[in-house]
């Protein structure tokens, strides 16, 4: 099994009541895991309720972000660590059968299509903007594919995807998604 990544440190500044700046948070982000692909664990770093947002708005993750969607008009900040795919093909099915009996429309804005060339194939109404962390990873689409590698950046515009890590180590990714709507 490849090695796990360090656990994300959340640092957040405020101003105080002198309008002098400060640290006001300095600890590890809260990880979740998934049970059916061990080693991916992802954090919510920080989310915004609007754009602009409000300067002194706290942090809109805890309770406003449930899956992966930005809260309406806001955007979220995640971490994900991709463990390497699994080597057996049929893993990738029993993944696929999973995604099929949890839904296809987990939440809403996201869309999940097992059946494609990848069984994490999704597609999201946001504009995301994908930075690799470390390691490297596939970014998959209906038509091809790209490796992408550390500090290499994707910006995704609501397009079907998925991510694949055919490397022997893990990958983290930094997400930042911000809530789209379909032009008019």
């Amino acid at each position: 099994m490849a090695k796990e990544l360090p656990t994300v440190r959340r640092v957040i500044t405020a101003i105080n009541d002198a309008g002098r700046s400060y640290f006001s948070e300095d600890g590890p982000a809260h990880i979740k895991t998934n049970p059916n692909r061990p080693g991916m664990r992802s954090s919510h770093i920080w989310a915004t309720s609007a754009i602009p947002c409000p300067i002194k708005e706290p942090d809109q993750a805890t309770g406003g972000v449930k899956g992966i969607m930005p809260p309406k008009n806001g955007s979220v900040l995640h971490i994900i660590d991709y463990p390497p795919d699994p080597k057996d093909p049929s893993e990738f099915e029993r993944i696929r059968e999973h995604v099929r009996k949890m839904g296809t429309n987990p939440e809403p804005g996201v869309r999940r299509f097992p059946d494609g060339p990848h069984p994490g194939m999704h597609v999201t109404d946001t504009i995301d903007y994908a930075i690799v962390l470390s390691g490297e990873i596939f970014a998959i689409m209906d038509q091809g594919e790209t490796l992408m590698k550390t500090g290499d950046v994707l910006i995704q515009n609501a397009t079907m995807h998925a991510w694949a890590n055919r490397s022997e180590e893990p990958c983290r990714v930094l997400f930042v998604l911000v809530d789209g709507r379909a032009a008019t």
